[in-house]
């Protein structure tokens, strides 16, 4: 690695900067570039109709400035711009912005792309940095100042003779490969020019066109700058990063701490190289620290469907709060910890949202908890039984969660892949329910129950006929209830011998075709420990089936 070809970022001289002790309480004004930036950015650039559903999905998200292109550059720009106006398809209070460069026949252009709006901003730029001043344009500071104010100039005069009302946007591009001082000088000739004030401020955009240090010397910047300008009342500080470093989100939410007002991004990221910064990773960030982003993403399945089919891009299933994968843990110890948190909130829903490793309640943004959980051979038992309660409505009792787990990662490991809920909660009939090959039950009946004043001398008599190793056996026994003469005949008729451990039932379904489900603990004749699951409408049978699935699991350890 040739690390001498490079050398690290000037950092700011600002060391009483107060930045790293704010908070983010209040969203900034939002501008969606998706239309410009993301659309300049993508193989097959999108057409009239597939710009129309982005840009309605945009207004319905609630955006309420929207750059719709760069009408001056492309026929399809242009066309698109007239669609919305003539159409009429812009909604109150959303703002069209248009992006000129400082060249007068695309300022005249841009201002006939406009016309017969209410209101638009028009967003002039031209390059300030040490480098493209350098290298690209050959041109002195001077006049680099003069490129910019010509064009604002320009820019002042239509508007003076437009029926439309104009904002104003300035953007010394590449911000961050500019000297701060020149940025500064810059922006006040333009502000100069457009004369704002506080009621109509002018919007100063500080693009990251190249992210080009760490967050905290773009904060600096941002902070540098907005002590500096003098009428800094009359500007809206404006944020526009890119993730060259991959840093573009944290950039930006430490910019905002510095003292920007204004952000302009693209859903997903969508743009340029590395893309522009993620509105959706922002604007959650924000909602999960109690902060109302002012943007709808509560259905984020329909904006990630309506994002794919027009830009023909691909969420990735580990994108932030979007990603097919970002609510579900394959981990064990992770599914364990979320299993005990999700079972917390719902003891008690009122409560702040704290599950571990979800720092955002999937239901939020529309997803439901049927993924949080999925099960492969690095999963563990307290996610299998997650699946089996949140699918299935089987409550395991913890002391069977590891019984069970394993039977579930054999399975796992042989497959190499990830196990669906239905083939879980196969493994699971074939274990427990459907597990008959020693003793199946045929029938069973009790014949009578003595209820004495003191319940706990209460009898009853039963009778079953099972199968056992494929012969019929009658069993006749008396008990103090259904299941312990059950367990009585099964030790006097067959000459088994274990111990009842332990019992667990719940309602499986309701309604008047409820059925109930019953777990069982045996301890056999080595004093190992067993579990049975049986399920039936009538409890006292779903209980003896629960037995017999112990026994046959005790019974096969032999076979």
């Amino acid at each position: 690695m040739k690390t001498q070809k490079y050398r690290p970022y000037t950092r700011i001289d600002l060391p009483d900067r107060t930045w790293p002790s704010k908070v983010i309480d209040t969203a900034p004004a939002w501008c969606s570039v998706d239309l410009r930036d993301g659309n300049q950015a993508l193989v097959q650039p999108m057409n009239l109709e597939e710009k129309l559903e982005l840009f309605q999905l945009l207004t319905n998200i609630g955006f309420k400035e929207i750059e719709v292109g760069f009408p001056a550059a492309s026929q399809i720009e242009f066309d698109f711009m007239r669609m919305l106006i003539d159409g009429n398809r812009i909604p109150e209070g959303v703002v069209i912005q248009t992006l000129t460069q400082s060249k007068e026949q695309l300022i005249k252009k841009t201002f006939a792309s406009f016309e017969g709006a209410k209101d638009a901003i028009i967003h002039l730029y031209n390059s300030t940095s040490t480098l493209q001043r350098d290298v690209v344009f050959k041109m002195e500071r001077k006049e680099i100042v003069a490129l910019g104010v010509a064009g604002a100039k320009l820019i002042h005069e239509l508007a003076k003779d437009s029926d439309v009302k104009v904002r104003y946007e300035y953007s010394p591009e590449s911000f961050t490969g500019t000297e701060l001082d020149f940025a500064l000088e810059i922006c006040q000739a333009i502000m100069d020019v457009w004369e704002p004030t506080p009621e109509n401020p002018v919007i100063l955009n500080l693009p990251a066109t190249v992210e080009m240090s760490t967050p905290n010397i773009y904060a600096d910047q941002i902070e540098w700058f907005c002590r500096n300008l003098p009428s800094r009342d009359c500007a809206l500080i404006s944020l526009h990063g890119h993730n060259d470093r991959g840093t573009a989100v944290a950039a930006t939410e430490l910019a905002l701490m510095a003292g920007a007002d204004r952000v302009e991004g693209t859903l997903f990221g969508n743009g340029e190289r590395t893309g522009n910064v993620d509105l959706v990773t922002l604007a959650l960030n924000m909602f999960t620290q109690g902060v109302d982003p002012e943007l709808d993403l509560s259905n984020i399945n329909k904006v990630i469907n309506v994002y794919e089919r027009c830009t023909k891009m691909s969420v990735h299933a580990r994108h932030p709060y979007a990603g097919e994968l970002v609510y579900t843990a394959f981990s064990g110890s992770h599914q364990d910890a979320i299993n005990k948190g999700m079972d917390a909130i719902i003891h008690d829903p009122q409560s702040f949202w704290e599950v571990p490793y979800l720092p955002i309640d999937p239901q939020d943004v529309g997803r439901t908890y049927e993924s949080i959980i999925r099960i492969n051979s690095q999963s563990g038992k307290g996610g299998v039984a997650y699946v089996m309660d949140k699918d299935f409505g089987f409550k395991l009792p913890k002391e069977m969660h590891p019984g069970f787990g394993r039977v579930v990662q054999e399975i796992a490991d042989a497959q190499g892949d990830e196990l669906s809920p239905d083939m879980i909660f196969h493994a699971f009939e074939k274990e427990y329910l459907f597990n008959s090959t020693g003793y199946a039950l045929k029938a069973f009946n009790v014949l009578k129950r003595h209820l004495d004043n003191d319940e706990e001398s209460s009898t009853a008599e039963v009778e079953a006929m099972l199968e056992v190793h494929g012969e019929e056996k009658w069993i006749e026994a008396v008990g103090n209830g259904p299941l312990d003469g059950f367990c009585q005949g099964l030790r006097d008729t067959l000459g088994l011998d274990f111990t009842l451990h332990a019992y667990h039932e719940h309602a499986l379904t309701r309604g008047s075709s409820s059925k109930a489900v019953t777990y069982i603990e045996i301890y056999d004749q080595d004093n190992e420990s067993w579990w049975g699951a049986g399920v039936d409408t009538d409890i006292i049978i779903s209980s003896i089936k629960a037995l017999l699935s112990a026994l046959n699991r005790s019974d096969n350890k032999n076979n």
